[in-house]
């Protein structure tokens, strides 16, 4: 059980390596427990910053789609988590019940708030007060809001590209891999019979 719990967690993470460093919260930015075992909210990770330029940062960030964009990252992860995850488990009628189980568990308990603070935190370590409002008067213009409304079709452009990708190099590079090794394409032969014997 432990293995497949740590399959999870890694397979969940996987697809989204780039997206989950950009957008994963920090330790502050989550809930502590005290000694007494409640729970007891945690420092403001967004106190340092001057209000005004927090609010600025949410403003851009309403503007760019950013929330949009995050919800569709996590839609497109679940898709491709759903299959790889009922194959990790053991053949059975509960596998998809367990799926599905999950998922539900997973979509109670996701909140996008810490996100986005984290991406305010990101935003005011990499720009100015003066460029943040710069980058929302180009998100008001016409472009930009053709850049935000042509966002989500983008993002899931490239990510089927770059799946497409990925999985085309997979096989180039299996097949040139047992080319390169006859022994081991012959000991996956031998596997692949002994599991269809069984």
């Amino acid at each position: 059980m432990k293995i497949i719990v740590a399959f999870l967690g890694v397979a969940l993470a996987g697809p989204c390596t780039v997206q989950a460093q950009q957008l994963s919260p920090k330790p502050s930015a989550l809930k502590t427990t005290d000694t007494a075992g409640s729970a007891a909210p945690s420092a403001n990770p967004l106190a340092s910053i001057p209000p005004a330029k927090v609010q600025d940062i949410r403003t851009l960030l309403e503007l760019a789609g950013t929330k949009a964009r995050m919800q569709q990252v996590m839609g497109e992860m679940e898709r491709t988590m759903r299959p790889l995850m009922a194959n990790a488990l053991p053949p059975g009628e509960y596998r998809e019940k367990l799926v599905e189980a999950f998922f539900v568990k997973f979509h109670s308990k996701m909140d996008l708030q810490p996100l986005l603070d984290q991406a305010v935190l990101s935003y005011d370590h990499h720009f100015t007060s003066e460029e943040i409002k710069q980058l929302i008067q180009f998100y008001q213009s016409p472009v930009g809001k053709k850049m935000a409304d042509a966002g989500p079709q983008l993002t899931s452009e490239m990510m089927a590209q770059g799946q497409k990708l990925g999985q085309d190099l997979g096989r180039v590079s299996m097949l040139e891999t047992l080319a390169e090794h006859p022994d081991l394409e012959k000991q996956l032969e031998e596997a692949s019979q002994a599991a269809k014997s069984h």
